[in-house]
């Protein structure tokens, strides 16, 4: 059985990553044929679409930067880049499934398979194409690709039951960044002079322009992400020793990111009706699972906290330079607040009734 399904996974395997790899290895060769290189190798670009596809997958890169070789780190990845994992994912694992012929006793050794091997390739990728000064951080395919491999193939085709609580918890933590989206969106119309000045101060040109545009469209989810941080009260980093928040306004030297426009002017103590809003969310989320037990509010609360700070961890990080050390939200600030405004929600939806039946 297992060599069976390992021959239909490993070549299904090979076709998902070259789906992505392809494209960014075309995207690096006309890079380098644009700009040219110190070396003239050709590997250098093939070496670069590596890093691109390790960096899709949330890989953070330990660096050396040239010419003085000082440490740096980059792990402020873009959120929206996981798209293209996914559908690769998702589409090697339905013919994967398809080629044992819907064999329901097989899919599931079939989702591990498939995990394993493609996680194997992560590895091999982020050992083999470390350089001297670029070296990606090997042990996250391990920790971050294996995992997330795993539950991209729980939803595809017989899917897997993962309950009720990871239902609504999922549809509290997607509720509150689509209000957070629009928000964001809100704020680029409102600032859209900003992120002109910004762009235009890059000189992008064309071909540099275009990926601009689609490196922004990437860290959008990043932005949303920051943007309900924000509206939560705890707020987030653009640089080492920064803080925006509604209480707090400290900003350095900013990146030249057309994202930036939509930064807030100073401080904005309105904002804090953020926080009424996510306690609102957690009454709504009582409001769902109470007439089923008490027992799936429990749980779909702790799987919207897993979810909050999964996706706080994935926004913050480093931005290759120490001054920009710190991006995105803090991971425990982030996701205590979303806890604690989301349990208040839902205490006061529970006991609130109570309350006022007694009195």
């Amino acid at each position: 059985m297992i060599t069976r399904v390992l021959g239909a996974a490993l070549p299904q395997v090979l076709r998902s990553v070259a789906w992505l790899l392809l494209p960014t290895s075309f995207i690096a060769l006309l890079a380098w044929a644009t700009a040219g290189s110190a070396t003239g190798n050709t590997g250098d670009p093939l070496r670069a679409a590596l890093w691109i596809w390790i960096g899709a997958h949330q890989i953070p890169f330990s660096l050396a930067l040239p010419p003085s070789g000082l440490n740096g780190y980059l792990s402020y990845l873009p959120l929206g880049a996981l798209i293209f994992p996914v559908l690769a994912i998702r589409n090697g694992i339905a013919r994967t499934i398809e080629r044992l012929d819907n064999d329901s006793s097989l899919s599931g050794p079939a989702r591990v398979i498939f995990a394993i091997c493609y996680t194997v390739f992560a590895l091999l990728a982020s050992l083999f194409s470390k350089t001297e000064t670029v070296k990606p951080v090997w042990y996250f395919a391990l920790i971050y690709v294996l995992p997330f491999t795993l539950l991209v193939g729980a939803t595809v085709g017989r899917k897997v039951a993962l309950g009720q609580g990871f239902l609504f918890g999922s549809r509290i933590i997607a509720l509150l960044l689509g209000a957070s989206s629009i928000i964001l969106g809100i704020c680029l119309l409102l600032n859209i002079s900003m992120v002109e000045n910004l762009t235009i101060a890059l000189q992008p040109g064309i071909f540099g322009g275009l990926l601009l545009l689609l490196l922004n469209i990437l860290y959008l989810p990043n932005a949303v992400v920051g943007t309900l941080a924000y509206f939560s009260g705890v707020g987030f980093a653009v640089g080492s020793g920064t803080l925006v928040s509604p209480l707090s306004f400290r900003l350095n030297t900013l990146p030249a990111m057309p994202l930036l426009g939509a930064l807030p002017q100073g401080k904005s103590t309105i904002a804090l009706i953020g926080i009424a809003f996510i306690i609102f969310a957690g009454a709504l989320l009582a409001s769902w699972t109470v007439a089923l037990n008490l027992r799936v509010l429990h749980q779909s609360l702790i799987v919207a906290i897993l979810i909050a700070a999964f996706v706080g961890y994935s926004a913050s990080g480093a931005l290759i330079t120490e001054t920009m050390s710190a991006v995105g939200v803090s991971t425990w600030k982030f996701t205590l607040a979303i806890a604690a405004e989301l349990a208040a929600g839902a205490a006061l939806a529970l006991y609130l009734p109570r309350f006022f039946k007694r009195t």
